[in-house]
């Protein structure tokens, strides 16, 4: 498979062989359903749609309702398609942990959506010094920006400027996480370091 649905649980630390203590997170990675398979023919492209985390059909509307039904499956909380040219991989197939890790696979991305922070000053989100002292007259004026752009010309602040406004909540990447452990009886997986995201949030695993 080219890549997993799962949730985060949170953090850990294990020992490692040298005895060195790891910081590690737990994420929960499937069982996953597949729920659609796209052809070149068809869609123009190869893909597989997998589905995670079961829900209600409250909770599913009418339209998904009839897609998860052709497939097979209990209505599902997160899609999510995968870019891959599949080969016997059918309709209702879940695939778990077990199917995805194998022995050779050491390293993984993940990827999430990152805490939201609201909106924060440019000492916060971009990790500005502020003005510094308060002399020449320049009081209250410590977390501020400072200058923002040229004079009489261009009259104007340019584009990309680094200033204040809403900060996280952004799709990342983490790119070469090792994997430390798996536990295909739990569905879990332990990689090593931080995971973008808060506890119970979404994360998509690819080899």
């Amino acid at each position: 498979m080219p890549g997993l649905i799962g949730k985060k649980i949170g953090m850990t630390s294990v020992f490692g062989a040298d005895g060195k203590n790891i910081p590690c997170t737990v994420i929960e990675a499937g069982p996953c359903v597949v729920t659609q398979l796209r052809t070149v023919e068809k869609d123009g492209y190869s893909a597989v749609q997998l589905a995670y985390d079961e829900t209600t059909e409250k909770h599913a509307s009418a339209p998904l309702m009839g897609h998860f039904k052709k497939a097979g499956c209990a209505p599902m909380r997160k899609l999510v398609e995968f870019r891959s040219d599949f080969g016997e991989i059918g309709l209702g197939d879940k695939y778990t942990v077990a199917d995805f890790f194998s022995d050779d696979v050491k390293f993984v991305d993940v990827i999430g959506t990152s805490k939201g922070r609201g909106f924060q000053g440019v000492v916060h989100r971009h990790g500005f010094a502020g003005v510094g002292g308060q002399t020449h007259g320049q009081h209250n004026r410590l977390r501020h920006p400072g200058s923002m752009g040229a004079s009489s010309w261009p009259s104007r602040v340019l584009p990309g400027m680094r200033m204040a406004g809403h900060m996280g909540n952004e799709r990342v990447k983490v790119m070469n996480l090792q994997v430390v452990k798996v536990i295909p009886e739990h569905n879990l997986v332990v990689v090593k370091g931080s995971v973008p995201g808060a506890r119970g949030s979404y994360v998509i695993l690819e080899a």
